[in-house]
């Protein structure tokens, strides 16, 4: 009986868990380049007298990596990232990635993220136009030119599946591992004038948000049930006066 008590307990844990990230997520629905966060439940076997019991995990957080929709812009400083690859700023904590690709030039040149974080090129250092020429055009392969001249090329960077995710601001992540330079646009490529969006579906999230609270309801009832029972059992079976 007490069994069924702890069962509903990490039950309500782990929902709790997976309401703050939806409740995240939802909140963020709007942010370009935002990834969502998912939660990763286990069962936990423990053994009560010959009887194993399962216990809800109360779960592990990891941002999803699957794609945003697409918006065009027309900005000759926005871009979208086709492909499993990332952009690279470079931050007070280091180096960040992101897929969110809207950019600024400064006075002096330098390629910012709105952040005002600056953007990396292959090598990893700040990329620097002329902030007198013309419209930048941004290729496929995140080469940059102003005219006739190539002043630089956009990092595009891939991380790789098994490396552990750390958000860093809204839409920026640190690696567990060293991500490596894309080099072959076959499957991967910059789209200038658009922009990428939060890979979040707001309808599927809500919905998520409305099954969580009535499950999160459901084993609340059954802990009430439990202690009543409880508390039945102990005026049948205590001590008569």
């Amino acid at each position: 009986m007490q069994s069924a008590l702890y069962v509903a307990l990490s039950a309500q844990v782990a929902l709790e868990r997976r309401l703050n990230t939806v409740a995240n997520n939802v909140a963020n629905v709007a942010t370009a380049g935002f990834r969502a966060d998912e939660v990763k439940f286990a069962t936990v076997l423990s053994k009560v007298g010959t009887d194993a019991v399962a216990y809800a995990s109360p779960g592990e957080t990891f941002i999803s990596r699957r794609a945003g929709s697409i918006n065009k812009t027309d900005n000759p400083l926005d871009v979208a990232i086709q492909g499993d690859a990332w952009l690279a700023m470079s931050t007070p904590d280091g180096n960040v990635y992101t897929r969110d690709g809207r950019m600024q030039m400064i006075e002096t040149g330098e390629l910012r993220t709105v952040d005002g974080h600056p953007v990396l090129d292959a090598g990893g250092t700040p990329i620097l136009l002329d902030p007198q020429g013309p419209s930048p055009t941004i290729g496929r392969d995140g080469s940059i030119m102003q005219g006739n001249n190539q002043l630089g090329s956009l990092g595009v960077f891939r991380i790789a599946n098994d490396s552990r995710l750390t958000r860093y601001g809204n839409s920026g992540v640190i690696s567990s591992t060293q991500p490596q330079l894309v080099q072959d646009f076959t499957s991967i490529g910059v789209q200038q004038g658009y922009s990428e969006g939060a890979n979040v579906n707001p309808v599927l999230e809500m919905t998520k948000m409305i099954t969580i609270s009535r499950t999160f309801e459901s084993a609340a009832s059954t802990i009430a049930e439990t202690e009543s029972s409880l508390l039945s059992a102990i005026r049948a079976l205590g001590p008569s006066a």
